[in-house]
């Protein structure tokens, strides 16, 4: 078996997921697999791509969309100009009633068609398989669909991650398709570093909820330490993610810190994005540095 966490081809954080890939990831009891899922919705929302959810058919609907806007309003926003879509295996295959694969591609070939239609990027789907204990359907044929469905993917239109709850399938089907997907994620989000410098602070890792207060500190400390100088940078470039609270707080500090004549955020085309969406353009003395990094 493989390392579950590190030193296996094709494991990535979610954040590294790029069009076309095909993902598994598995989960316990816990928050692992929200962690995942909502990295996974916003960075397909701010890419401009339509996202489609089948989550555990056992979780309401709207459990899940509290779920995801606890990282702000923006994914009720994004549901209701059809960006976002709350769905499940049910409605994808129906009026058919049994699983099939056939059925399920020309359904995914469908929505792949009308996200671009609708002028997408292209469609991501995060399929939660707690749909196969509940449709009644065979285990065996859900293996042999995960291997046989690359056509999906060319073109770089598609994207998907399959999400296994550890608790139900059974280790070795969990074991065989972890090796199946040509891409695993990591179970949870990463950690967080910030690197202090002389008129700068440096981020790597993930910037979310679980990492708030840290981000929020050293973003406190950094801006007291560089007052007397009146310049800041603060280099985004080697974070992962960039969650909307932390993003939130970043244009609020910087607000509010009127000593400096000159802050300078310098980040990815992505988190660029994300900032100028949560008001970035109005922040006085604040300039944004857009960086191309990889994926």
């Amino acid at each position: 078996m493989h390392d579950r966490q590190t030193g296996c081809a094709g494991l990535v954080p979610v954040q590294r997921l790029r069009p076309g890939d095909h993902a598994f990831v598995g989960y316990g009891v816990g928050e692992s697999r929200w962690q995942v899922l909502t990295a996974y919705v916003w960075l397909g929302l701010a890419r401009h791509e339509k996202v489609m959810v089948l989550a555990d058919p056992d979780v309401p609907q709207r459990e899940v969309l509290t779920r995801l806007d606890a990282y702000g309003p923006q994914a009720s926003a994004a549901r209701a100009r059809g960006q976002l879509v709350l769905s499940s295996m049910r409605e994808v295959i129906r009026p058919d009633r049994a699983f099939t694969l056939d059925r399920q591609t020309a359904r995914l070939q469908e929505e792949i068609a009308r996200a671009r239609r609708e002028g997408y990027t292209g469609l991501r789907t995060f399929i939660d398989m707690r749909w196969v204990p509940d449709m009644d359907a065979d285990v065996a044929g859900v293996v042999h669909r995960e291997t046989h469905v690359e056509h999906l993917f060319h073109g770089r239109a598609y994207t998907e991650v399959c999400a296994y709850d550890r608790g139900w399938f059974a280790p070795e089907v969990v074991e065989a398709m972890h090796d199946a997907h040509p891409r695993r994620l990591h179970d949870y989000l990463g950690v967080l570093l910030s690197i202090p410098d002389e008129d700068a602070v440096r981020f790597a890792g993930d910037a979310d909820l679980t990492t708030l207060d840290q981000f929020r500190t050293a973003l406190t400390e950094g801006l007291a330490q560089t007052a007397d100088r009146g310049h800041m940078l603060l280099d985004l470039t080697h974070l992962h993610f960039l969650g909307v609270h932390c993003a939130f707080d970043l244009l609020r500090q910087v607000q509010l810190a009127t000593d400096h004549k000159r802050i300078e955020i310098r980040c990815s085309v992505l988190h660029a994005g994300i900032l100028r969406k949560l008001g970035a353009a109005s922040v006085p003395r604040l300039t944004l540095s857009e960086v191309r990094v990889g994926c």
